[in-house]
């Protein structure tokens, strides 16, 4: 995932364009990676070849900045393309110089063509692609998007010599990328509909040696707008705007650089990779997507591009560690300006701030009830309390005292049974289960405790006693949470109409994590030893992958029901996170170089894997995967340093 904040591409596994996002990261998609993604064709002594499954192609990008580093070689053709690709940091325009080697022993003609599919309108009608001859661009426009191609060779700066423009996807027409099969284009220069666009840049190739050009596409709200940029692409090439892009990448780095330099070697590269897919998919306006890959669209109804408040903070959480305002101090802005008047935060949101799709119903059994996860709100809330303890930024965080921590730390404190005196029921962590879930009411303790300190130390003592007092009713009733015959945390519990409690024994990590990580028992308590014992008996390294799966007998995405589920990086990784805090080092190092091992090469990471086979499984890269490496190769750092913490 390449990106600025703005304009987002997402490139496969054979480094062709498969999501465009602008003018926000992860809502409107302008590519149509349902079907089929932007291809690339090389033709040379008359025979033609998409690049595909068939080439040697390698995807990775570099440590240092978010830029591609790409090789596609195809030994029967005689030709190795090497792609370096970016989004301008500062210019909303994804950038790629392909170098060309002519890896045969006698000069040649290589021609690449370079194919664009974009879907502006929501239905593929009304966009139009048209040729502009005084610039030499393609634009392809609907509305106030507008998105300008063009290409020319490094060297020189010779533009692309032939074009062509048309339907794609509508009136049975494939696409005008078959015009490009004969190794020519028809030059037509304009379609309206829906519509695709291919050039052609020549290269003459001498034996074994090699030839580059530039190719970039700009996304502006007017063909005005997108020519500024294009001009200034065009006189000066994409080799300063690279070195640019590096810097940037440099200057980012610097900030968290102290304390990545304390991280164990092995991890570092991970890490920062990590730092930046997270970065990546964080929008300038405060949202955090939990995943911009859209291939998931092609097995179900909906994507991972929304802003999941607790994804997000979770997300945030090894920036702050790291040293990052910026970005934390954007989401929490965003979180107050979606807050609900009554004090909580909703399933997930759109990164315009708009409410996102929901599963979620407002009636369970014969009661209305609220259509949330009572864990988001807390999270967000506990997390600024991470923010403070790392930036003692009084300003920023009494700036929110009566706009979020008040009415959220209200909420929480309100949101209980009379019965119990325990947060009263919403759906869980994992979106799928409505209980009194054991995660939340552990998520949801710390969070009223961090709200009790700001209210201590902004001077509003009444706040303080309301919200330490409901953080403590919680910390006492924590025996229901224990199943005595399983000896381990259970996920929860139902109240009933009739006062009875209807318990769900299910082993669940986030049970144990939450238990441990916010405090609501000490990590050597007998019950949670209890509990680290099952999970590792029942649930971890089960199956020929290793991992855990999230809970017992997960059904989400499983390929192989013999085994409990699918192993989650997260979920495997907070057991990381718990050996590192008992002293057991080899264990939690065990779990990260697994993590590495099951990394893509290019080091990005998915929501979970193959219980047999290793290969990813579900949305590719999950920023929380990515989080979760982060903070476990943080918390290793930390105790082998300072093991009392």
């Amino acid at each position: 995932m390449l990106g600025n904040g703005a304009l987002t591409v997402g490139l496969n596994e054979q480094g062709l364009v498969h999501d465009f996002y602008y003018p926000y990261v992860g809502l409107d998609n302008l590519t149509t990676a349902r079907s089929m993604e932007h291809k690339i064709g090389v033709w040379v002594d008359g025979v033609f070849s998409w690049i595909d499954q068939t080439w040697d192609i390698k995807v990775d990008f570099e440590a240092d900045a978010l830029v591609s580093d790409i090789a596609m070689v195809n030994t029967a053709l005689g030709v190795e393309l090497h792609a370096v690709d970016f989004v301008d940091p500062t210019r909303n325009a994804f950038c790629r110089t392909i170098n060309v080697t002519n890896t045969a022993a006698k000069q040649r003609e290589i021609r690449v063509f370079m194919h664009q599919v974009f879907q502006i309108s929501r239905a593929g009608r009304a966009d139009t692609a048209l040729f502009v001859p005084d610039d030499n661009y393609l634009l392809d426009y609907k509305g106030r998007c507008c998105l300008l191609i063009s290409a020319q060779t490094t060297a020189d700066k010779t533009p692309f010599d032939q074009f062509s423009v048309g339907n794609y996807g509508i009136e049975g027409k494939e696409g005008t990328y078959r015009d490009a099969e004969d190794g020519e284009l028809t030059n037509n220069g304009v379609e309206h509909g829906g519509v695709d666009s291919v050039l052609r840049v020549n290269l003459t190739v001498a034996a074994g040696a090699d030839a580059s050009f530039d190719y970039w596409v700009v996304a502006a709200d007017s063909q005005q707008a997108a020519e500024k940029i294009h001009h200034k692409l065009q006189l000066e090439g994409l080799a300063r705007q690279l070195d640019h892009t590096r810097e940037y990448w440099g200057d980012w780095f610097e900030i968290g650089e102290a304390k990545l330099k304390k991280l164990p070697k092995e991890y570092t590269a991970m890490a920062k990779k990590s730092l930046m897919v997270i970065k990546a998919h964080t929008d300038k306006r405060g949202g955090i997507i939990a995943s911009c890959d859209s291939s998931i669209y092609n097995y179900g109804r909906d994507y991972y591009s929304y802003v999941w408040p607790r994804d997000g903070a979770y997300a945030m959480w090894p920036l702050i560690r790291l040293g990052y305002r910026e970005e934390p101090k954007k989401f929490f802005e965003f979180c107050r300006d979606i807050l609900h008047d009554d004090g909580y935060l909703m399933h997930k949101y759109q990164p315009d701030k708009a409410i996102g799709s929901t599963w979620h119903p407002l009636v369970h059994g014969k009661r209305t009830e609220l259509a949330i996860q009572e864990d988001e709100t807390a999270s967000v809330l506990y997390m600024l309390g991470e923010y403070h303890s790392y930036s003692d930024d009084d300003e920023f965080v009494g700036s929110l005292y009566s706009t979020f921590i008040q009415p959220t730390a209200n909420f929480l404190a309100d949101f209980m049974d009379e019965q119990t005196h325990l947060p009263h029921a919403s759906y869980d962590l994992w979106e799928e289960k409505f209980l009194t879930n054991t995660y939340t009411a552990a998520v949801t303790y710390q969070a009223l405790l961090v709200a009790a300190d700001f209210a201590d130390k902004f001077e509003y003592p009444d706040n303080a006693v309301h919200w330490r007092n409901a953080a403590n009713t919680i910390s006492k009733g924590t025996a229901v949470f224990f199943d005595p015959e399983r000896q381990a945390y259970r996920k929860g519990y139902l109240l009933q109409p009739d006062g009875s409690l209807l318990y769900d024994n299910t082993l669940d990590v986030s049970s144990f994590y939450g238990v441990v990580m916010y405090g609501l028992m000490p990590v050597n308590a007998p019950e949670v030893v209890t509990t680290i014992k099952l999970i590792e008996s029942t649930l971890l390294d089960q199956s020929p992958s290793g991992g855990s799966p999230r809970y017992e007998h997960d059904n989400y995405f499983a390929v192989a029901p013999s085994y409990q589920g699918n192993p989650w990086f997260v979920t495997t990784l907070w057991i990381a996170q718990y050996y590192a805090k008992t002293g057991r080092y080899d264990e939690a190092r065990g779990i990260m170089q697994w993590t590495i091992d099951r990394a893509l090469p290019s080091g990005i990471l998915s929501e979970q894997i193959d219980p047999v086979h290793s290969t990813v499984l579900s949305v590719t890269p999950l920023v929380w995967s990515h989080a979760e490496f982060i903070n476990t190769a943080l918390d290793i750092a930390k105790a082998k340093t300072d093991p009392a913490k």
